[in-house]
């Protein structure tokens, strides 16, 4: 697996030489691996994530070099790291992801291939018509892929962050009980409708996907996978990616062989979820994390654009049709 690219090259050091708590905890992880004992190691950040502190790892007379991710601080709120390990594994089965070397279980530590020659990609990047392609067989082919062991449906999602949201004090907003509403509307829909259940990433951003020189993919990041329905699993990207209609209509023929007005309708029924999923996660966020990053106003985002199909005319139409 890789990250977004790495830190500034003076910032390499060798096992021994960890000057923060960051380091430390790098260290204290190498530590725990055996095949890594009596090496010489060395090590450099990794910049890009948001949640977790990532590394590129060096070892004596190993041919691979090591991406390393020490989970940050309030991530077990949100994040299974068994059922991550889980699907990081059965990715590689897949053939989408990188291979997985270690996992320490109590300290949630994942330690896989760093491979060369890849670069995150960009929303910019899925204007190309190959990377598109690419992207989409990549993603199919881990949703068509082994069973996770976890299995967490959107709704779960929803219902787990707003009663976080509620234990911590966090914001609502003043229409959420009109939210919850239409929520639970388009949830009764579709699960009277049926639910697909498959292997989803539930966290499609474009720096989950990364490519070579001739737009081949892989992904990355399994930290929120588990199974849910496959139509969310498109909404979630369809929402991260901005793709015209026209272009989501490409993407759904390339997916599923064909389009069809039902798979259309609960695709954008669970593009609205998603937002309220992902804007009500903030809002958690906003209570927990010390990072430099302005949730409440990205929650505030989400949820206005929730509302925007659930105050769409042809709602009622789409729950019928799912």
């Amino acid at each position: 697996m890789v990250a977004t690219g790495l830190g500034d090259q003076h910032m390499r050091r060798n096992y021994g030489e960890a000057t923060n708590p960051a380091e430390r905890a790098l260290e204290g992880a190498a530590d725990l691996i055996d095949e890594w004992k009596n090496k010489n190691i060395s090590y450099e950040p990794v910049v890009g994530g948001i949640s977790n502190s990532n590394w590129r790892v060096y070892v004596q007379d190993h041919d691979v070099s090591y991406f390393v991710k020490v989970p940050g601080r309030g991530t077990e709120m949100f994040i299974d790291r068994d059922a991550a390990h889980d699907a990081s594994v059965k990715a590689y089965n897949a053939g989408v992801s990188a291979k997985v070397y270690h996992y320490l279980r109590d300290t949630g530590v994942e330690v896989i291939e760093f491979i060369d020659g890849l670069r995150t990609s960009t929303n910019g990047d899925f204007l190309n018509d190959a990377v598109r392609r690419n992207a989409i067989r990549a993603l199919r082919d881990f949703n068509n892929g082994e069973t996770l062991n976890l299995r967490k449906t959107l709704f779960d999602m929803i219902d787990e962050h707003i009663a976080q949201t509620l234990e911590l004090g966090g914001h609502f907003p003043h229409d959420f009980g009109w939210l919850n509403g239409k929520y639970r509307q388009a949830r009764s829909a579709l699960e009277a409708s049926g639910l697909d259940i498959v292997p989803c990433m539930n966290d499609t951003l474009a720096g989950n996907f990364l490519l070579d020189d001739d737009n081949n993919v892989i992904l990355v990041d399994f930290e929120y996978a588990s199974g849910n329905d496959r139509c969310a699993e498109l909404a979630v990207w369809f929402g991260e990616m901005f793709f015209p209609p026209e272009i989501e209509k490409e993407v759904v023929e390339e997916y599923f062989g064909t389009v069809d007005d039902r798979e259309l309708a609960r695709i954008t029924v669970f593009k609205a979820l998603a937002d309220l999923k992902w804007s009500t996660w903030a809002m958690v966020q906003n209570q927990v994390s010390v990072l430099d990053f302005d949730f409440f106003k990205y929650g505030v985002w989400k949820h206005m654009r929730a509302r925007s199909l659930m105050r769409h005319p042809e709602w009622e139409s789409w729950l019928r049709m799912v």
